[in-house]
């Protein structure tokens, strides 16, 4: 492995996320107390809770997990599914078991940093597949289909699309699915924020139900809004590729907490609650964000995000990081700059900036923000 670059997002948040008056950038949905989470579980479930012993786990994750994960996939079972501590873990060993010295492989760009810096640091050849406001973030298959090479072994893709909240149709990326399958390509999608779309008609299938040899990674972070949690995990039907990634695990976590899988597992069983909860809280949102920019449409593009929580408006007067920095200094409202999504590979638009619609009482941050732009005169 070549050295990693600072986790620019993860450096930032540390420095700014538990202490600014507003979040206006969050990632993940509303979360709720384990109270409520516990009162989702049956009776037993809570009894096993409460008696559970703290002692380690199985390295695949409990079974009952697995299997309330396999529940979510069409062609999955739990001996395709395979747990982690979040799904920074499991992303950081999928891309040195996927790729290395020698291969090449083709990287959504902008995306959430690791999914690049983690595989251009296995030392293997990195092209960027370059999505563009100008086209509407579309994913673009016949580009992919020119960027890959003989040696071409990984197509790395996060969808619903983490800055931009962009989903692509389901013919686009089943083509794209296709495309990997007809070249012997390892497709892996970061799916952490599949299951809040406001129009469920748009929630993509997920790419390990396409193809025997696609990754899927999911997280209980993002759309079931329980970062605190920590599981993650990665699904496929190549049960060998699955195996060789215990095996990096041993390296890591080892295993996950019991009880945190046991709540996961509580979590997935109620999947579809907790997502209208949090579709709900996303769309009694979208009004008062589209209110927001609509009022200062001089200065901004703005479009609401298709799937996920996050979206990526457009500052019309260029200097999205300096409109970032002052907002943040001055009203304690924090937004995602565009150096956080500094590409290796390919330049990314300097006059973007994050929001996220996940979280409640956001009304208050957007008074913060009209303030801010007022006051500044823009």
């Amino acid at each position: 492995m070549k050295p990693l670059r600072t986790f620019r997002l993860e450096a930032y948040l540390g420095e700014w996320e538990l202490s600014v008056r507003h979040h206006l950038t969050a990632s993940d949905a509303q979360s709720m107390k384990l109270a409520e989470l516990l009162a989702m579980g049956s009776p037993e479930e809570r009894e096993q809770f409460l008696e559970m012993p703290l002692t380690y786990i199985d390295s695949w994750g409990t079974q009952d997990l697995r299997e309330a994960i396999a529940g979510t996939y069409e062609t999955l079972g739990a001996e395709h599914v395979l747990t982690f501590t979040g799904a920074e873990e499991a992303l950081y060993w999928a891309m040195q078991e996927i790729v290395g010295p020698g291969d090449h492989a083709i990287v959504l760009v902008p995306c959430y940093q690791s999914m690049e810096t983690v595989t251009v640091a296995t030392g293997a050849d990195v092209s960027p597949l370059v999505v563009r406001r100008e086209t509407g973030w579309a994913l673009d298959v016949e580009e992919v289909r020119s960027l890959v090479r003989p040696n071409t072994k990984l197509v790395a893709v996060n969808y619903p699309h983490n800055p931009t909240g962009h989903v692509p149709d389901a013919t686009t990326f089943r083509a794209l699915a296709g495309l990997c399958d007809e070249r012997g390509i390892r497709l892996f999608c970061d799916e952490v924020y599949r299951g809040i779309e406001v129009d469920p008609s748009r929630t993509l299938p997920q790419a390990a139900d396409l193809s025997e040899r696609a990754v899927s990674l999911n997280v209980a972070s993002k759309s079931y809004g329980l970062p605190g949690l920590r599981v993650g995990w990665l699904a496929c039907r190549d049960r060998a590729f699955l195996e060789r990634m215990e095996k990096r695990k041993h390296y890591t976590s080892i295993c996950n907490p019991g009880p945190t899988e046991h709540l996961a597992a509580i979590a997935l069983r109620n999947r579809d609650r907790i997502w209208a909860r949090n579709r709900g809280i996303i769309a009694a949102n979208r009004p008062l964000f589209a209110d927001f920019f609509k009022r200062w449409e001089e200065l901004f593009d703005y479009e609401p995000p298709i799937g996920g929580c996050v979206c990526f408006p457009r500052y019309r007067r260029g200097d999205a990081e300096e409109l970032s920095r002052g907002l943040l200094l001055e009203k304690g409202v924090l937004v995602m700059p565009p150096s956080i999504y500094y590409s290796e590979l390919a330049d990314v638009p300097t006059d973007h900036f994050r929001v996220g619609l996940g979280r409640l009482g956001l009304d208050a941050a957007l008074d913060a923000f009209d303030d801010y732009l007022t006051t500044a005169g823009g």
